[in-house]
């Protein structure tokens, strides 16, 4: 710097703020954060920042964000291209319901990443469901399937919606009958499985194949993992380093599924009230579940709302829910005071004080692990 400019810049430090000053001699603190951040953030994610884990998670559980590793399919219900195609058809297949008139599609629809976009579901005439539908991208490899987790396996899943008087109300002999009577679904389960009558067992299994098929895997955010640092902007990776610290997302949302495949309770369960739903404890009948949820993917997240088991928030209001510990219900009377039933939050809900800036920029994040939109042609349906 020549005598001349030195004395222009004395100048202007005099008249200047010190953190403008150092913005002008050194960059904005924000620039100096961005890059020490792409340089903390530079390798694979074994080698990024510690994440902030809550004492209470075990070293087995903690589990850093990653790559989608490639579905595995079950020794009894191994993949084929044909069992796949078999179970897409029957899942954009209205006779499978009572009425005709509601298929697996109708509340997972790929236009919609496999969601309704409703709060809750619609499905045999018109009633409505007690119960947001969840994304099925990924659902392969759920460990418990269901919001309280009281399906075990994809194939038991699927008996669940057929029968439930509220989505598709089907008998299931009724459903096996009018599959047997179609003779091009009759000679493809007999190519496929072997069998001369088709029963509940064959029909789900190949629609647990074609589910297993839907992985995850294609967001700027993997394309960052793999190595294009550029993948993600300043405030997206900004998120993404709250989202493993400050925020403690990664607590729950952890591993490459961005899941812990556990149940937690935010204070949503509505105790005591119209609209109660008691979640986890439904199927355990375990004090400690009450109101637990099973925690939800979040990848394809910005694509999935509305959002919660109630299907009644959008994410910047889920983003403050967490920022304030959760949802903190009050017993209302002596009698929910003595109730051993009341519930209990998840310890692991904390007052997180981020600012707005910091809430922007996790949102940022999620956005960013959206996948490419696929847009899914129905397939054609046997003997119509």
């Amino acid at each position: 710097m020549n005598s001349l400019a030195r004395k222009i810049v004395g100048c202007v430090v005099f008249a200047l703020p010190v953190a403008m000053v150092s913005a002008l001699l050194f960059g904005s603190p924000a620039t100096t954060q961005s890059a020490s951040l792409r340089e903390l953030y530079a390798g694979f994610p074994e080698t990024w920042p510690a994440a902030n884990w809550d004492d209470s998670i075990s070293p087995e559980d903690r589990h850093e964000l990653g790559l989608v590793p490639q579905m595995s399919f079950p020794e009894d219900n191994p993949y084929s291209k044909e069992k796949a195609d078999l179970g897409r058809q029957l899942f954009w297949d209205p006779r499978m319901s009572a009425s005709n008139a509601v298929a697996c599609v109708s509340c997972h629809h790929p236009d919609l990443s496999f969601t309704d976009g409703k709060s809750v579901s619609q499905g045999h005439q018109l009633e409505r469901s007690n119960r947001n539908a969840p994304t099925l991208v990924g659902v392969g490899f759920n460990k418990l399937f269901m919001w309280d987790g009281r399906a075990a396996s994809l194939e038991a899943q699927a008996l669940l919606p057929l029968s439930n008087a509220k989505e598709m109300h089907a008998q299931f002999e009724q459903v096996e009958q009018h599959i047997n009577a179609i003779p091009e679904y009759a000679k493809q389960f007999k190519d496929i499985f072997g069998v001369d009558k088709v029963t509940l067992g064959e029909i789900t299994k190949a629609l647990a194949t074609f589910q297993r098929t839907l992985v995850p895997g294609r967001s700027r955010f993997d394309a960052f993992i793999k190595g294009n640092k550029q993948a993600l902007n300043d405030q997206e990776l900004h998120g993404l380093h709250l989202y493993r610290t400050a925020a403690r997302c990664i607590n729950c949302h952890t591993g490459p599924l961005m899941t812990d495949q556990k149940f937690h309770n935010l204070g949503l369960s509505a105790f005591g009230r119209s609209r109660e739903d008691l979640g986890r404890y439904t199927v355990t009948k375990d004090p400690k579940d009450v109101g637990a949820f099973k925690t939800p993917t979040l990848r394809n997240i910005s694509r999935t709302g509305p959002y919660m088991h109630n299907g009644l928030f959008e994410l910047e209001g889920i983003l403050n829910i967490y920022n304030n510990g959760g949802v903190q219900p009050k017993p209302r009377n002596q009698a929910e005071i003595d109730n051993p039933l009341y519930p209990k939050n998840s310890p692991l809900l904390r007052q997180l004080q981020l600012s707005e800036q910091d809430k922007k920029d996790i949102l940022a994040f999620l956005a960013a692990l959206e996948e490419p939109r696929l847009r899914v042609n129905p397939p054609e349906l046997p003997g119509q």
